[in-house]
């Protein structure tokens, strides 16, 4: 297999999907406008994190939050309900809009320009999704299942061109409502029509599974997401959230499958944009996790790895984000290579849950 610098693609993605997403807009004049605007404040954020490089720093261009623990669905599989950072029970102590606002002022600041929104559900926090629409210099990603999408969110979407909706989907409507929940893929259908009818961006998440990679890169499956406006597909590889589950994620095979499927794709829709996470991390240089690519703050503050390793030792209520990414786990994982360690596949830190908990029992 062709290496595939991983991170050099994260470290470039932003700036490489702002070309591509004007090109993928220029019919709509005001999703142009913002994305060309956008283009120059994701210049300006690379600038900031080259700076943060020769001082002997190091700036992640990717920040996943997770805004709150609160979700409406109970998918089969979930590793956040797995890992108990999704629950049923009404969330304490969890980071105001106010907390947030000031974790996504700093950083823009320090030169992160995509932020990916993630829970439980995040639009059940309105009023921290109203927070991101404020800062215009960052891309917000918004990871949602789509069942909450009403009219008072598509004018903020509308008025907000930097939120963008990633629909979580599984395939077709058999595979999808089977993990989610009956009903789910129509709402989700519904949700993308009405996003498509008043001309808004989106998305669409796709958890690769051994059993539905043949479906969700297939001629089939792409062309209904296009003709309902999708602009881009995320990827992401099935984690393996308990033992025996090991045996669902891809491995070496599914992921040279959809790494020379991608290749096609990319030429075959050329106004969409695909991306695949984490991407064959074996000949890639190992994991971005811990801040090599990007990081994870947890509702309640925690910067985490991923948010396939819940693991923290610093929490940004009580210091920075430029602190938290010197924290004394993230720093050992990166120093001592356990994110290139070999791994089964999925994720490599969840393989080495054991190493990772002895570093917080050390520190």
């Amino acid at each position: 297999m062709e290496q595939f610098d991983l991170e050099g693609y994260l470290a470039g993605g932003v700036e490489r999907i702002v070309k591509r997403a004007v090109k993928a807009t220029l019919k709509d004049p005001k999703e142009s406008a913002f994305m060309l605007k956008y283009g120059l404040a994701s210049k300006e954020a690379a600038k900031r994190r080259a700076a943060a490089s020769e001082n002997g720093g190091h700036i992640p261009p990717f920040l996943i939050a997770s805004i709150t623990s609160s979700c409406n669905l109970h998918c089969a599989g979930c590793y956040a309900r797995h890992n108990n950072a999704c629950s049923d029970d009404a969330p304490s102590r969890q980071l105001s809009d106010f907390e947030w606002l000031k974790i996504f002022g700093e950083a823009k600041e320090l030169g992160i320009g995509f932020i990916l929104l993630a829970g439980g559900e995040p639009l059940i926090r309105r009023d921290i999704v109203e927070a991101a629409g404020k800062i215009p210099e960052i891309l917000f990603p918004i990871f949602t299942n789509g069942t909450l999408i009403d009219e008072k969110y598509i004018e903020l979407f509308d008025s907000c061109r930097n939120l963008i909706p990633v629909f979580s989907i599984e395939g077709r409507m058999e595979i999808t409502d089977d993990r989610r929940g009956p009903g789910v893929y129509k709402k989700l259908i519904a949700a993308m029509d009405a996003m498509h009818k008043n001309g808004l961006f989106f998305g669409a998440s796709v958890t690769v599974t051994k059993s539905n990679i043949a479906e969700v890169v297939s001629e089939g499956f792409l062309d209904n997401l296009y003709s309902r406006g999708c602009k881009v597909v995320f990827y992401v590889e099935y984690v393996p959230v308990e033992k025996g589950s090991e045996e669902n994620a891809p491995g070496d095979s599914e992921r040279e499958f959809i790494y020379q499927k991608l290749r096609s794709l990319r030429e075959e829709y050329e106004d969409m944009l695909f991306l695949s996470f984490p991407g064959d991390e074996k000949d890639s240089g190992g994991c971005l996790a811990a801040g090599r690519g990007f990081f994870h703050i947890n509702s309640h503050g925690g910067a985490e790895p991923c948010p396939f390793s819940p693991y923290s030792d610093i929490n940004v209520r009580d210091t920075s984000l430029k602190e938290a990414l010197r924290s004394k786990l993230f720093t050992t994982l990166r120093e001592q290579h356990m994110l290139s360690e070999e791994h089964i596949g999925g994720c490599t830190l969840f393989e080495q849950r054991d190493k990772v908990e002895a570093i917080l029992q050390n520190r």
